[in-house]
């Protein structure tokens, strides 16, 4: 569907690189420019101990970087800003994650890009903002925007969340104001900048969690799985076979229906549970006496008495469990890798659209796997070009360094 873009990413990581593969799993040509003097995207090197010391592809950069080719280059040689420059004359999208002030240094910032393409799209991920120069963690960003301060069982310290939810939050922003850039530039022939900090990113995702404050006066603070304004919603129980069950009733007829299930119906005339604000108030002696109730059934048996009455409620499953679900299975990707055999991800996209023939993207490449291919397709440079910025240490081309020249 967007066989027709262009685009240059200069970013590591997870945000930036996750904007940049969604493109590709939609058909843009996504070149992948890695930092020659680093030796890449630092993910290449987070792996697990049950991982290939050896590969450069790590579980951790396969899942944003499928369907994109990778160009090594060192940016600080004349020769190598020039590439990354003649590339973005021709780019629709540029993705970088830079500190305020860096790409400016690197002369690869929007003003400079876009001289040379102005229907160029340059989107820019910092951590703060351009005009705070801290660098951006996720795991600082969700303790700074509250999220780590909320997060956890009740009275235990603070807990980071097991996903780098601020990059992903970040990432999901940047296509919003790629597409609306896109769909301007269709109307105007211009192209344009776009400010997306990790930070604001997190303040705009605080949803209800932010209104308890700004409206409600109340500081949100950790309830385990519990929910603030709605119970029992989200709280974890264990059944007769000790397997966690997760209840969402947002509804007093839903949570009728689940005392019909419990055996208790009368608890839902109970004046303390009757209406919602009267069980949220008393949510400690509901959650006890759903918990005795809970743990009589398996969880099958509760699941499927639940689900017949239509009660939102579902078993808290690993990440095994998760994955033998028809409905993950269809999200699977699947790529061969050199030297890694199979290869298995999930789809950046996770929306259907009648128009869109999902074609599953190549697999995550090796570092400078593609180097020489982009300067050769992209740019037109001669073979004898080519293996002279590879000689002159301004290009790393995997092939090339495994095999000589070809």
């Amino acid at each position: 569907m967007l066989n027709d873009l262009l685009v240059l990413e200069l970013a590591n990581v997870l945000a930036g690189p996750g904007v940049a593969a969604t493109f590709a799993e939609l058909g843009a040509k996504v070149i992948k420019v890695e930092n020659l003097r680093t030796g890449g995207d630092v993910t290449r090197t987070w792996k697990l101990p049950t991982e290939n010391p050896g590969d450069d592809i790590s579980a951790y950069f396969s899942c944003a970087n499928w369907g994109k080719q990778s160009l090594a280059l060192d940016l600080l040689s004349p020769d190598g800003l020039e590439i990354v420059h003649a590339l973005a004359a021709k780019a629709d999208i540029v993705i970088a994650s830079y500190k305020p002030g860096d790409a400016e240094k690197l002369k690869v910032d929007y003003n400079t890009l876009s001289r040379r393409n102005p229907r160029l799209v340059y989107a820019h991920l910092t951590g703060y903002g351009p005009d705070n120069e801290r660098a951006g963690y996720d795991a600082i960003i969700q303790a700074e925007t509250g999220f780590t301060f909320m997060n956890g069982e009740a009275g235990c310290r603070p807990v980071k969340m097991p996903v780098a939810l601020m990059d992903i939050l970040a990432a999901h922003h940047m296509k919003e104001g790629i597409l609306l850039a896109l769909l301007n530039r269709e109307r105007t022939g211009q192209g344009s900048y776009i400010d997306v900090s990790l930070f604001r990113s997190g303040i705009s995702s605080l949803a209800n969690q932010a209104t308890n404050w700004l409206v409600g006066g109340c500081i949100p603070k950790a309830m385990g799985s519990d929910h603030p304004n709605i119970v029992p919603y989200g709280t974890i129980y264990y059944t007769s076979d000790e397997k966690p069950v997760v209840l969402a009733v947002g509804s007093d007829k839903q949570f009728a229906d689940l005392c019909k299930v419990l055996g208790r119906p009368e608890l839902a005339h109970d004046e303390r549970f009757r209406t919602n604000p009267m069980r949220v108030r008393h949510r400690i002696e509901l959650h006890e006496t759903l918990t005795e109730l809970i743990k009589i059934l398996s969880r099958d048996e509760l699941l499927n008495a639940l689900n017949g009455y239509k009660v939102p409620a579902g078993g808290v499953f690993n990440m095994k469990e998760v994955f033998e679900l028809p409905e993950s299975q269809e999200m699977l990707i699947e790529g061969k890798i050199e030297g890694n055999g199979s290869l298995k991800g999930v789809r950046s996209i996770a929306f259907r659209m009648k128009e869109l023939n999902f074609e599953a993207p190549a697999a995550p490449p090796h570092y400078g796997a593609d180097s020489s291919d982009v300067l050769d397709k992209l740019l037109g440079y001669s073979r004898e070009r080519i293996e002279m910025l590879i000689q002159n240490n301004v290009i790393y081309d995997r092939n090339y360094n495994q095999t000589g020249p070809h």
